[in-house]
């Protein structure tokens, strides 16, 4: 039996980018206070930009429609992915935790991906 989905809340990939944009605030916590307008304030957007347009995506009710918000959410998540890297690289954040939170933003891009082709097939 399929699940149903009458919510942008009941799909998996909203509930994903949720909790990684959940992490990104946590991990941003620690920056430095000379970050809160740059990076910090940079990867919180772009984190909960994510499921914000995959929710936004979902309420327009037209196929069309949401798959271009879920590929301006897959955009969001490059973003973030590349102020990801930067912020490791530069001594913002560990690199590990860096990487543990890119591991987690390529299974959303997979999800995103997967469920664009999904949408095309049936439209």
């Amino acid at each position: 039996m399929e699940a149903t989905i009458s919510s942008y809340r009941d799909l998996l990939v909203w509930k994903a980018a949720v909790e990684l944009a959940v992490a990104c605030y946590g991990a941003t916590k620690a920056f430095p206070p000379s970050e809160i307008y740059g990076m910090s304030s940079q990867i919180r957007r772009s984190s909960t930009s994510i499921a914000a347009n995959i929710a936004e995506g979902h309420g327009r009710e037209n196929t069309g429609s949401f798959i271009q918000f879920l590929r301006v959410a897959q955009g969001s998540l490059k973003e973030l992915e590349t102020h990801l890297i930067l912020a490791g690289r530069v001594g913002l954040m560990p690199e590990n935790a860096a990487n543990a939170l890119l591991k987690d933003a390529d299974e959303i891009g997979r999800m995103l991906r997967s469920m664009v082709r999904s949408l095309q097939k049936r439209s």
